[in-house]
């Protein structure tokens, strides 16, 4: 039950994973949902979201021992790998806003959010939340977690069918359910997950879904 070898004791850890993500991601919505946003609620976020990731680095360091180690890539020793998955993930997002604003694609609800209550203290505080802490706790439950208990075989067919639930779960934690942005979403999140598969650290993974949540606070006043 201890270890991630146990397939019951693999499914009770990552639903508690899943319940936290949830808690955390409640906390956000009530701090930008809010019709003006409290400094109360923002102090919530913080001392949940530092909670959660604080969890979750400490259980994926613990497991990452029962696992080999000897093909983990650096995720900066490779500068074309890093450069040329940046520039993916970049030019994903401006083709999202290009088509959100010339082909009729819908708005995002953190759009939403923030025009309805625009203010500068809310686009900082979802810039850090939203932008970064988010991103980080969903690469560390869509990819590093899921793939430790259920898609670990070396097999190419595990392989791939990791990287499509990676990519769909990361896509239904975003909360975006509009089916250009969900199959968007989706498309980056198998990105992620294929990034982990090369280079086998969670940090490349982490480091786009950042990149592409702070690309998407920039551009979410489109």
């Amino acid at each position: 039950m201890n270890t991630p070898q146990s397939r019951e004791g693999n499914v009770i850890r990552y639903l508690v994973y899943f319940a936290v993500f949830i808690f955390t991601a409640l906390a956000d919505n009530l701090a930008i949902k809010s019709s003006a946003i409290s400094i109360w609620n923002i102090i919530l976020f913080i001392i949940v979201a530092s909670m959660c990731t604080l969890f979750y680095i400490y259980r994926y360091n613990r497991e990452q021992r029962f696992f080999d180690s000897r093909f983990n890539v650096p995720w900066l020793s490779s500068y074309r790998l890093t450069v040329t998955l940046s520039l993916l993930v970049a030019g994903g997002r401006i083709g999202v806003s290009y088509l959100q604003l010339y082909h009729g694609m819908a708005a995002s609800p953190l759009q939403n959010a923030y025009l309805a209550h625009a203010s500068a203290l809310l686009y900082w505080f979802m810039m850090v939340a939203n932008g970064v802490v988010m991103p980080v706790l969903e690469e560390y439950l869509c990819t590093g977690f899921l793939f430790n208990y259920w898609f670990r075989a070396e097999q190419k067919s595990v392989a791939y069918l990791g990287i499509l639930c990676s990519g769909l779960l990361y896509a239904v934690l975003s909360f975006q359910f509009a089916p250009a942005v969900l199959a968007c979403n989706v498309c980056f999140g198998m990105l992620f997950a294929w990034s982990y598969l090369s280079t086998q650290t969670i940090w490349m993974p982490i480091y786009l879904a950042a990149l592409n949540g702070v690309l998407t606070m920039v551009t979410v006043v489109v």
